[in-house]
């Protein structure tokens, strides 16, 4: 490690990608990283990581402009790496003031995020590549055609499930089933159960208020894969696929790189129509897309394969996309990941230890 130290601002180093994050950048084996770390959460995990820490306030709230402005200032980091995707339309905003001062921020465009956080935007928009690459969905504007779509789309006999256009996680989400009963949801299954009955969406929306946009969609049965790609200027440079075989609070948990071509050649289609930049993570299912998160996500490193690093290398040209590009053929498949929680232990006076 002979080059200068570079300094990576991270936003969100709580979340729970946050800490193997900081780690790996770290630990990427090639130049020395300091992280300094932002979280709205004065105890974010990340905090204890970091080389340095500041509490912002929420993304787009009075204040987080200014907050990670006055930190570009003050600490002068190499490069900006978003970690939530709640901070990246708004970062992305103001990404020239940022630069102004010194700091490449590692995002997409504003346009193509957009698109990337609207479900119905981004369906719409990918769905032109074909009747295989989303799911088969509707767009009610009432309650009224919330029922009829439902219908049409084979309700009760067949699942359907609908989300908000613009959402975060599994908020919003929700199972239209006739399976099973309150008594059966209530005792054989955990709170965070997905299914509800048609009778009892009419319920929650028929009091006349303004109906949600939501989309109305298909439920996909089959093979679950995270799909994460290195783009740049509208080409998927790099892309890997891990399996989801399991997760908590909608946050994968244990997975393997493993060889889906077809997936590959469908990111490398929907980053041309959807030009995200750096870092993006692509959740299919059955081999259609689900959604796009347009920022780091979990990642399965190797001793010398590190996704984010290349990203941040790419962004501060000290890499080519030809470089990038290269690391296709150096993916480690069969290399699987485990999710686990840990804790840190600090007494008020914020003194701390593993």
């Amino acid at each position: 490690m002979s080059a200068s130290p570079l300094s990576i601002l991270i936003t969100a180093a709580g979340a729970p990608q946050g800490a193997t994050l900081i780690r790996h950048l770290k630990e990427n084996g090639e130049r020395e990283v300091r992280i300094i770390g932002l979280d709205m959460d004065g105890e974010a995990s990340g905090r204890f990581l970091a080389d340095a820490f500041y509490r912002i306030p929420p993304a787009g709230s009075d204040g987080h402009k200014e907050a990670i402005l006055e930190v570009v200032r003050r600490d002068a980091p190499d490069a900006l790496l978003n970690v939530s995707g709640m901070d990246v339309p708004h970062i992305a905003r103001f990404r020239d003031e940022i630069e102004d001062l010194g700091t490449k921020v590692i995002v997409s465009d504003p346009e193509a995020i957009e698109i990337a956080n609207n479900k119905y935007r981004l369906y719409t928009t990918v769905g032109e590549l074909g009747p295989d690459f989303v799911p088969s969905f509707r767009t009610p504007a009432s309650l009224e055609e919330f029922v009829a779509m439902a219908a049409e789309m084979g309700y009760p006999e067949r699942e359907v499930c609908f989300k908000p256009h613009i959402g975060k996680g599994s908020r919003g989400f929700r199972i239209l089933s006739e399976r099973f009963d309150r008594r059966d949801l209530l005792l054989n299954h955990k709170p965070t159960a997905r299914y509800m009955t048609l009778d009892e969406f009419v319920v929650i929306f028929g009091d006349g208020a303004d109906f949600p946009a939501l989309l109305l969609m298909e439920v996909l049965e089959g093979e679950e894969c995270d799909v994460m790609t290195i783009a740049y200027d509208g080409e998927a440079l790099l892309t890997t696929t891990k399996s989801r075989e399991s997760h908590r609070w909608g946050v994968i948990d244990k997975g393997e790189l493993i060889d889906r071509p077809a997936l590959i050649e469908k990111t490398q289609a929907i980053i041309a129509r959807v030009p995200l930049a750096y870092n993006i993570s692509l959740q299919f299912i059955d081999g259609r897309l689900i959604e796009i998160n347009p920022r780091t996500s979990t990642f399965i490193f190797d001793r010398d394969f590190n996704e984010p690093w290349l990203a941040v290398k790419l962004g501060l040209g000290l890499i080519s996309p030809d470089d990038v590009r290269a690391y296709q053929a150096r993916i480690p498949l069969g290399r699987r990941m485990v999710r686990y929680m840990d804790q840190v232990f600090f007494d008020a006076q914020g003194d701390w230890s593993h």
